[in-house]
């Protein structure tokens, strides 16, 4: 058997941090039945449905997903009720709201560009929901369509979860990186997760709740672009500051290959951080069955706190 794009990326220790799916906001509609590769297109969700979210969503920071509960997969007909997620993941204003829809075309009655903002109101007035509570979700990616290892390895991941118990368990359609996987969206928070395992997701659940990040395996938070996500991630292990919500990614400047951010803490502190974009090597497919190549990486060359006389200059 030939080796499948996670086990080179695993064998070459090839970095994750950097390598996670951009969106301010993640709505999550539940469809049972099989994916395609474009799934809100590809899947027993009407398909014109699809390329109309697909529309209403793009240039407004809200990224669209398909999830359904862990097992088989086998179309048993149309749900009565479907579950609908939203959660917004900018430190400051994170939320994750809930509620239910029998018909998915509700859903376009949502003021997506609110939603990428952070205004959760239209989920009221639209939907019904409202803030949830209890436990976080974790989302696993297993869209087989996309890659094989998302399947082979992100569908045992999610079923063992399930399996032990652990609450808000929901097979996902993309979360990007099909080399990291099986790769994990941990909400409200936003963080992503590669080469995940069970032990090691329900660790970072159970620091969830606490509202502190785990950041031993992570990709990045979804709020930033990948050099933010780098840089966010540098300065936590650089400080030990584990507590969600504390850091934010304040100003991006430059262009690949290179770049300077600014993290900010909610104490007043901030720190400059230099990201450079790098090729990992040696060449080799991003995905399974994708064109050989050098995928991108991030790297952190520079990491320096700013003092009070540095800000005012």
């Amino acid at each position: 058997m030939s080796s499948t794009c996670s086990t080179v990326s695993r064998e070459l220790e090839e970095p994750v941090a950097g390598t996670a799916a951009t969106a301010r906001t993640w709505l999550l509609l539940e469809q049972p039945g099989p994916w395609g590769a474009r799934a809100l297109t590809s899947s027993h969700l009407d398909p014109s449905l699809g390329r109309a979210l697909e529309a209403a969503a793009k240039g407004t920071g809200v990224r669209i997903a398909l999830i359904r509960r862990a097992g088989r997969h086998a179309d048993s007909g149309v749900p009565a009720a479907r579950q609908v997620y939203v959660a917004h993941t900018v430190p400051g204003n994170v939320w994750l709201h809930a509620a239910t829809v029998t018909d998915p075309e509700h859903l376009l009655g949502l003021d997506f560009a609110a939603l990428g903002r952070g205004e959760s109101g239209t989920l009221g007035t639209v939907l019904g929901g409202g803030p949830r509570t209890g436990d976080p979700l974790a989302l696993v990616c297993t869209n087989g369509k996309r890659d094989r290892c998302c399947a082979l390895l992100g569908r045992p991941l999610a079923a063992e979860l399930a399996a032990s118990g652990v609450e808000g368990v929901w097979e996902v359609t993309h979360l990007g990186g099909h080399r990291f996987s099986p790769t994990v969206l941990v909400l409200p928070y936003g963080y992503a997760y590669g080469r995940a395992e069970a032990h090691a997701v329900k660790e970072v659940l159970h620091r969830v709740q606490e509202g502190r990040i785990v950041v031993e395996g992570c990709r990045g938070g979804s709020a930033w672009e990948r050099p933010g996500q780098a840089a966010e991630l540098a300065v936590r292990r650089a400080v030990g500051e584990y507590a969600a919500e504390i850091l934010s990614v304040v100003t991006t400047e430059g262009a690949a290959p290179r770049w300077v951010v600014t993290v900010a803490h909610a104490d007043g502190r901030r720190w400059r951080v230099e990201v450079a974009q790098g090729a990992s090597l040696p060449p080799r497919p991003e995905s399974c069955g994708s064109v050989l190549g050098s995928p991108s990486r991030m790297d952190v060359v520079d990491i320096r706190e700013l003092t009070s006389a540095a800000l005012v200059g």
